[in-house]
């Protein structure tokens, strides 16, 4: 299978995402090229040490790079903190890395994003390259500059826009994914096409389970479309200065705001959150008629067909949900903002939300917390 690149066009920092199949392998001879000094440091988790670290370091010293001992880290969203931002920084200064050495992030979101900052953050900016290990980190947290940390007040809020030098998205490693860290992956490429591209969606409905069920030419599709996607709004506003950019944060409100009540200790993956949150932005559109029902209609039906979960495995209360999200990082002068839709493919920033109509429509959703007193969840 040939090889795609997506060039991220933004002048000084633009930089190339390399997809196909095979890439981890010739790792070296991509970078070898785009980085300031031979010097790296490659950063993962410990179940991505196992699948492919040693594959991956081998691909860098035979290109002539000069590899730092690996810096693993455990797996899991809690490992988004400042404990691990700090050994990382620790480790990275013991290594004597210099300012045009280079971080390398193997692994999945959470890999992706603590390294990213602490390239960002590393004498005011050190090199960084994302090689993306999981569909949702392909597909999505990869690319745009995003990099962050989360913290008991709510997810990525501290962090920075800080863009890789180069992103390889190997599709052979997808292989390995569990089903669940698939379908995790997919709730983000569906988002491309709720965002605006109802062609997009058109496809998804043809061929949503065939990509899950591990065809890879889908997913190599899926993988360009949705980076294309993602880069044409990157470029358009790369800063979310102008309403553009933001568009891509479908869902993630509701869904941050349920990651961070389920304590990012396992029950729920980022991407499972997102889907939920995607479906519950839908219905909220529908309740304040924005939406058709026949769009919310199919994109439910959409999740039972590729057996997406649509609710969090713990309980939540509405006024929990809401207090999350009164602290979510793109809300403006204190008033919620949520990205809504008027239907698949419509989506649109819709500032001054009232809580008083969003708690309402949280309680039809959700139990308050009597009940879940009553009932002992």
């Amino acid at each position: 299978m040939s090889k795609n690149i997506v060039r991220v066009s933004l002048g000084a920092r633009a930089y190339d995402i390399v997809i196909g199949q095979g890439i981890l392998s010739q790792a070296g001879a991509h970078l070898s090229p785009l980085l300031a000094s031979k010097k790296l440091c490659v950063v993962t988790d410990e179940t991505v040490a196992k699948l492919y670290l040693v594959k991956f370091m081998k691909a860098l010293e035979e290109a002539g790079l000069n590899t730092c001992p690996p810096i693993i880290l455990p797996a899991g969203e809690s490992t988004k903190s400042f404990k691990q931002l700090q050994y990382i920084i620790d480790k990275s200064l013991s290594y004597k890395l210099d300012r045009k050495s280079t971080l390398v992030a193997l692994g999945g979101g959470v890999i992706g994003d603590i390294t990213g900052f602490a390239a960002a953050i590393l004498m005011r900016g050190v090199g960084f390259v994302q090689i993306p290990t999981t569909l949702l980190s392909q597909v999505d947290s990869s690319v745009g500059g995003k990099t962050g940390i989360n913290t008991a007040g709510g997810k990525n809020l501290v962090g920075a826009f800080y863009h890789p030098k180069l992103v390889l998205a190997d599709t052979d490693v997808l292989k390995t994914l569990p089903e669940r860290e698939l379908k995790a992956g997919y709730a983000e490429i569906l988002k491309y096409a709720l965002v605006n591209n109802p062609a997009f969606f058109d496809w998804l409905e043809l061929n949503g389970k065939a990509l899950l069920d591990g065809n890879a030419a889908l997913q190599k599709y899926a993988i360009d479309a949705s980076c294309r996607a993602k880069t044409a709004l990157v470029e358009a506003d790369e800063d979310e200065q102008k309403d553009i950019r933001a568009l891509l944060n479908l869902g993630h409100s509701f869904g941050h705001a349920l990651e961070t009540l389920g304590g990012y200790d396992g029950r729920l993956l980022h991407g499972e959150a997102v889907g939920i949150g995607t479906l519950l932005a839908y219905e909220f559109s529908l309740q304040r008629g924005l939406c058709p029902s026949g769009d919310v209609e199919r994109l439910r039906q959409h999740f039972l067909k590729t057996d997406m979960i649509t609710e969090p495995p713990f309980a939540v209360s509405a006024q929990d949900m809401l207090a999350r999200m009164q602290s979510d990082k793109k809300n403006r002068d204190g008033q919620i903002t949520l990205i809504l839709s008027r239907g698949i493919g419509k989506a649109f920033v819709a500032p001054h939300i009232s809580e008083t109509d969003l708690l309402a429509f949280l309680q039809t959703k959700f139990l308050d917390k009597e009940n879940i007193k009553r009932y002992g969840q």
